[in-house]
């Protein structure tokens, strides 16, 4: 292990080396007036809701161009290739996506990125979404959507632990702090009804972890992570309402994946992007359901971008379908799709994302509930160039703790040591 990571050491010095030769370099882009047939890779994770039938119509508006979406498995693995490619400066995608927490370090590559700024968009996006993607005036990522946090559930588990099981009863249930949420959490299980409370303690602890402006950077970029006590309190207290209602499946993973599907736990945090996430994975769980709630009121657990990178052959093509995918049309049927709840401030009014309501959800009114979802948001979490790899050393930690492979404290001492290192 220790081999391992220093290893990994040194590939991450390898990488930071040569982005630093790249931000050097020029960051032209060419005319690329493609009027002959071209092809445009599309880079994106998870579940960005951009089918074939959008991108066909894309086609459709652009003959000549053919668009072709890759689909990482995770967020890290695309933040991985991102970063190993920028450095090869060849290899990635003409319009690839980003995640909203490893935007920070990549800011700091800007003039490897086109910017997209025009006239046209220059009010498109919350205020709050843009700033997040632009360095000096230049905009270099287009957002796509916010994640605004309800609960979802599974009523016929609900409904056997002998609690209430609709809607509006799970959220009376639940309205309250985080303490409440394991506390019930704690009546389910003791119900036996042969399923976890929630997934795992790192998909909790994003919750809690969102739900502070300095969680674990200063507004200055310096690491508090290691003595801002709230860091520590909500890794032990996470981590104690694991050991009775956790099912201690790591999200994305294969077990994760699976357990999912056999409908393994009753409880998730439901960023809105996560209602695909759940239909996708769990097609024959008929009984999830939407509470309009969350611990504290609220939160936003992340969002993403689509950038452009400028080692790309068709930068102005890219650009172009880069803006057209962030427009408020797409992302409310991106939305109508996935739950991908859109940044983009003209959609807001739209009947069709107003009015939405998701079948596989009980016909939950998903437009009504995430609108409520993100006035509930009163908290936009600073997040620096160092962010990703805390939150990431911390998510190792909890694995540890919940593998059984040791114990909270000596995990957490672990932790502080790996955030240390990043310095």
């Amino acid at each position: 292990m220790k081999n391992l990571r220093s290893a990994g050491r040194v590939l991450g010095a390898t990488v930071v080396a040569a982005l630093a030769l790249a931000a050097c370099a020029s960051g032209s882009t060419s005319s690329n007036a493609d009027n002959g047939p071209i092809t445009l890779t599309l880079a994106t994770f998870n579940k960005f809701g951009y089918s074939d039938e959008m991108l066909a119509q894309y086609h459709k508006l652009h003959p000549n161009v053919t668009v072709v979406q890759n689909i990482a498995a995770t967020s890290q693995a695309a933040q991985d290739n991102m970063f190993t490619k920028l450095a090869a400066g060849s290899g990635l995608g003409d319009v690839e996506a980003v995640e909203v927490d490893w935007m920070p370090k990549l800011k700091q590559y800007a003039n490897l990125f086109v910017d997209l700024t025009t006239p046209e968009t220059k009010t498109r996006w919350l205020d709050w979404k843009t700033q997040a993607a632009t360095v000096n005036g230049r905009l270099i990522g287009a957002g796509t959507d916010i994640g605004p946090e309800a609960i979802c559930y599974r009523s016929d588990a609900f409904a056997k632990a002998g609690l209430p099981s609709d809607p509006a009863g799970v959220a009376q249930l639940l309205t309250g702090d985080w303490n409440n949420y394991y506390s019930v959490g704690q009546r389910f299980s003791a119900a036996h009804t042969g399923v976890a409370w929630f997934d795992s303690a790192g998909a909790t602890y994003q919750g809690l972890a969102n739900q502070y402006h300095n969680f674990f950077e200063a507004s200055d970029g310096t690491v508090v992570a290691t003595t801002n006590p709230d860091v520590k309190n909500a890794f032990v207290s996470v981590l104690n309402a694991s050991s009775t209602s956790s099912a201690h499946l790591q999200e994305w993973g294969t077990d994760w994946n699976a357990g999912l599907a056999n409908g393994a736990w009753a409880t998730m945090l439901c960023p809105s992007w996560m209602l695909g996430v759940i239909s996708g994975n769990g097609p024959k769980i008929k009984d999830w359901k939407i509470a309009n709630v969350f611990p504290n009121g609220g939160g936003n657990w992340g969002g993403s971008y689509l950038t452009v990178p400028t080692q790309g052959k068709h930068t102005a093509a890219a650009k172009e379908l880069a803006l057209w995918l962030t427009a408020p049309e797409q992302q409310i049927a991106a939305f109508v799709t996935t739950g991908n709840y859109p940044s983009q401030v003209g959609a807001y009014s739209n009947p069709a994302l107003t009015g939405a309501t998701n079948p596989y959800f009980g016909n939950a009114p998903i437009g009504q509930i995430f609108a409520d979802r993100a006035k509930a948001v009163s908290v936009t979490p600073y997040k620096g160039v160092k962010y990703a790899a805390i939150m990431q050393a911390v998510q190792d930690g909890l694995t540890r703790v919940e593998s059984k492979k040791q114990t909270i404290d000596a995990s957490w001492a672990q932790v502080l040591s790996d955030i240390k290192a990043l310095s």
